[in-house]
């Protein structure tokens, strides 16, 4: 892989980070000063009541379309409407919704409202990674779409962690710094689609934060993946869940059939050892059978650890 493509931006240009020494590969998750941490199951899940991880084969995804939200994902202002790699539900959908959202993990997952350069105004995901550090996809940092009027960086995103529809547990907050990297905010290569946001307090202390790392494919293919976020065909602000195993790899991708929907850009796509739950890809990208998601390896390893310090 290139790691000039990797090369850390910001729209704070007084604030170019470059990549640091090399580290140790695994980041600790903390379960933050607040409140209730729940207790993941030895299958590598979340405990939400009403799931249970499907055994089926999928019908065709072609026999779904999900309904409008009232904001548009934030993809659709880097590849168009209609986004042509949008997040999919594959029938049937299996995604069932977290009430218990100030509560540890689910408080980890923020979600965003966007303001764009024009004005425009668009949905997503994020994921604390620290004190003051949400990791998410790079086109929700940075719309990705030359000659339109929300090309580049966005003005502002609202934080609002563990959201449950009108309801904010730790409130919110503005941020207007962002990272992602050259071969996103250059080159669009949906292979470098991450960043991350960095807001002016220390909520994620509050929240706390999920470990990132980074594993051999054969340990990714035997993994069981799970995304939570805050889909744009639910009730508005409300957190979903859905779990399975990896399906395939690939030296910048993971791939895998995890329901979800726009406005899940740059959720966690995220895995338990030990009961402690670690980043594995930043959630980007739909198919037709797998969704896919930026793979977290060394250089993006390198980055979030640099963009959290």
């Amino acid at each position: 892989m290139t790691r000039d493509q990797h090369t850390s931006v910001s729209n704070q240009p007084e604030e170019q980070l470059a990549l640091g020494a090399e580290q140790a590969l695994f980041q600790p998750p903390s379960e933050g000063v607040e409140g209730t941490a729940a207790q993941a199951a030895p299958n590598g899940m979340e405990t939400v009541e009403g799931y249970v991880r499907p055994e089926y084969d999928r019908m065709p995804a072609e026999a779904w379309i999900p309904p409008t939200a009232d904001l548009p994902d934030i993809g659709v202002a880097s590849f168009g409407p209609p986004r042509p790699v949008a997040e999919t539900v594959h029938l049937p959908d299996d995604r069932v919704q977290v009430t218990n959202t100030a509560d540890y993990p689910w408080r980890v997952h923020a979600s965003l409202l966007i303001t764009a350069a024009n004005g425009d105004r668009y949905i997503a995901t994020a994921w604390f990674v620290g004190p003051h550090t949400l990791a998410t996809a790079g086109h929700v940092v940075f719309i990705n779409h030359p000659g339109h009027p929300d090309h580049g960086w966005v003005q502002s995103i609202q934080v609002m962690p563990g959201r449950n529809g009108s309801v904010l547990p730790f409130g919110s907050v503005t941020s207007t710094n962002f990272r992602s990297v050259r071969g996103w905010t250059e080159s669009g290569d949906e292979n470098y689609d991450y960043g991350a946001i960095i807001i002016p307090t220390e909520l994620g202390s509050t929240t706390g934060w999920f470990g990132f790392g980074a594993w051999p494919d054969a340990d990714l293919l035997k993994t069981t993946g799970n995304i939570s976020g805050y889909p744009g065909d639910k009730p508005p602000g409300t957190q979903w869940y859905d779990a399975r195993g990896i399906s395939s790899v690939n030296p910048l991708k993971v791939y895998y059939d995890i329901d979800t929907a726009g406005g899940q850009s740059g959720s966690a796509v995220y895995r338990v050892v030990n009961g402690s739950r670690y980043g594995i890809a930043v959630h980007a990208y739909g198919g037709a059978t797998v969704n896919s998601g930026t793979r977290i390896t060394q250089p993006v390893y390198d980055n979030l650890v640099a963009w959290k310090a």
